[in-house]
């Protein structure tokens, strides 16, 4: 039987969020590295139908930006009595790297010629997911961040996750990017299906 959660100050019963907040970012970060696999991919072969998958993991990757950021502005209001601080570089990479692929979609929005489209989007979205892990992974480990697992304050250990809470955190991990792979399968489908309604 699982034991309680650890008894931490501040962050009390709010550190079951932990269940939810993380792997949803775990989860977007993998559909977005599927996408940059995809790009990578479309560059090489220039096939369209890559190019869609690219777009459809990088749109389900933003559609999981949404209850990312909201159940860490939850977790904030809770812990720093703020919904959202520019203060922290942790939230303001997160808020200019979803800027970066609302402008992906964009850019393709703004080309009518599909092959050059692909193109353009294969190697802006390679920008993008290299930008996206410099603004939320590196610089807020290069300064001082409320954030846990930034500036020098701890993440993934006995203190905020213990053995209890492991048992239930990877698999909520594996859960959501089994949930994002499906989100992504059900796009695939759907620009499958469209493609040959179309023909």
């Amino acid at each position: 039987m699982l034991g309680p959660v650890p008894r931490l100050d501040i962050l009390n019963e709010t550190i079951r969020n932990v269940y939810y907040h993380v792997p949803i970012w775990f989860a977007m970060l993998f559909m977005m590295a599927v996408s940059l696999y995809y790009s990578i991919k479309t560059l090489s072969s220039g096939a369209i139908e890559l190019d869609e998958k690219a777009r459809n993991a990088a749109a389900v990757g933003l559609f999981l930006c949404v209850p990312g950021m909201i159940t860490g502005s939850l977790w904030a209001r809770f812990t720093w009595n703020t919904w959202w601080t520019f203060q922290d570089p942790k939230l303001s990479g997160v808020a200019i790297g979803v800027l970066i692929y609302i402008a992906y979609f964009i850019l393709r929005s703004s080309v009518d010629d599909e092959l050059k489209r692909a193109r353009l989007s294969a190697v802006y979205n390679i920008f993008a997911f290299v930008m996206l892990n410099v603004f939320i992974m590196v610089l807020p480990r290069l300064t001082d961040s409320l954030h846990p697992g930034n500036g020098g304050n701890p993440a993934f250990a006995t203190y905020d996750l213990n053995s209890n809470m492991r048992m239930v955190f990877y698999p909520a991990v594996i859960g959501w990017i089994l949930f994002s792979f499906w989100l992504f399968d059900i796009r695939n489908r759907l620009s499958a299906l469209k493609r040959f309604t179309d023909e």
